[in-house]
C-alpha cells in the first residue's frame, strides 16, 4: 500500500460538549487553555506549565489547491492532555484518511498514544488498529510508531494481517 507524504497542520478544532453546544464559559476557558498551550510550546522548554485538557476533539488537514475545500485527513479523539515537552496525550486516537473523491481510505485507531506535533510523530506501547475505507484490509498490533513527514508507520509486536480477498474461480 503506497502512502504520500502528509505534512499535518493543526487547520481546526471543534469541541463538543455533552448536550453538542459550547456555552460562552466554556468556549472561554477552552480558548484560554488553547492560548495557554501554545505559549508554552513556543516558550522555554524546561519551564513547562500545566494546562487544562481538550475533551471530544478534532483536527482537519486539507487538499492543496484546486480541492482545498475537501479534507485530506482528520484526527480525532476523546481527550488530549499537555505533557512535558510540548506532547500530548492522546485518547481514543481516530486518524481517517480521505481520497479527493471523498472516499475513505484509511482509519486508524489506537486507545492512547504519545503525540509529538512539532516533529508529527505519534508512538505507544499499546495497540492499534489500520482498515483500509473498504474494509478488506485490516492490520492491527502492539507498540507502533508512526512518522507523518515520511508517512512511515511501524508496528513493533503482535502484528496480525487480514487482506480480504475474493476467491478465485476455478473452471
Amino acid at each position: 500500500m503506497k502512502m504520500e507524504a502528509n505534512h499535518f497542520k493543526f487547520l481546526i478544532f471543534s469541541f463538543k460538549s455533552a448536550d453538542s453546544k459550547l456555552k460562552i464559559k466554556n468556549l472561554k476557558l477552552l480558548l484560554a487553555a488553547l492560548a495557554l498551550l501554545f505559549a508554552v510550546i513556543g516558550s522555554d522548554r524546561a519551564q513547562q506549565l500545566p494546562v487544562g485538557h481538550a475533551t471530544d476533539f478534532t483536527s482537519n488537514q486539507y487538499f492543496e489547491p484546486p480541492h482545498e475545500q475537501q479534507v485530506k485527513m482528520k484526527l480525532s479523539g476523546a481527550e488530549a492532555l499537555p505533557l512535558p515537552g510540548g506532547l500530548l496525550d492522546v485518547r481514543q486516537l481516530r486518524v481517517e484518511t480521505f481520497g479527493v473523491d471523498g472516499k475513505t481510505e484509511l482509519v486508524v485507531r489506537a486507545p492512547q498514544c504519545t503525540y509529538a506535533p512539532l516533529d508529527g510523530v505519534a508512538n505507544s506501547a499499546g495497540h492499534l488498529e489500520l482498515e483500509s475505507g473498504d474494509g478488506k484490509f485490516h492490520v492491527e498490533g502492539e507498540g507502533f510508531l508512526w512518522r507523518q513527514n515520511t508517512a512511515a508507520l511501524t508496528i513493533s509486536n503482535r502484528v496480525h494481517t487480514v487482506i480480504d480477498m475474493p476467491a478465485a474461480a476455478t473452471d
